[in-house]
């Protein structure tokens, strides 16, 4: 089976440092096959098969020497979030979509969003949360339950991946 996987805290204000061609190598070394990588923050495709989260993070751990997380999707999932996308007229640098694992249950309740929340659009989406910063990520101060157990994409890198697990 084909998977994206969105690695968390790698590559982020010079923390969790892994070169994309070791990451790579380290996919390749677990069995995984046409693996490739998109930019510098811990994006990357391939095909595998049987518990492919929990092999990748295994051998993060022992590469970094700390923890780092995977979120997993194949192409018919982000194909999915892609659709349920509510803010087809904003910037696709301006839409964030925070990837879990899990689904959210309570996290998908609107006031738990409240907490320093400015201009931001927060909507649940399939195991993510789709969010509009109209002033820009940088600038938003919301505070997002759960965020230690996902990781952040903005909608040109999750539109790019989502192509690379439908082609070749």
């Amino acid at each position: 089976m084909r998977y994206a996987a969105f690695l968390r805290a790698v590559n982020v204000a010079g923390q969790g440092k892994l070169p994309m061609a070791e990451l790579r190598a380290l996919c390749a070394g677990l069995g995984f096959t046409n693996v490739r990588t998109y930019i510098q923050s811990g994006n990357a495709v391939f095909d595998g098969e049987g518990p492919v989260r929990a092999a990748l993070e295994r051998a993060l751990r022992v590469h970094m020497g700390r923890p780092a997380g995977v979120v997993l999707r194949t192409g018919p999932e982000l194909e999915d979030l892609l659709a349920a996308m509510p803010f087809p007229e904003a910037a696709p640098n301006r839409v964030g979509v925070m990837l879990f694992n899990e689904e959210l249950g309570e996290l998908s309740a609107a006031d738990q969003f409240l907490a320093g929340q400015t201009d931001e659009e927060v909507v649940p989406g399939p195991r993510a949360l789709l969010i509009h910063f109209p002033s820009g990520m940088g600038r938003s101060k919301l505070r997002i339950p759960g965020a230690a157990h996902g990781t952040m994409r903005n909608l040109n890198t999750l539109r790019k991946v989502a192509g690379m697990v439908d082609g070749p």
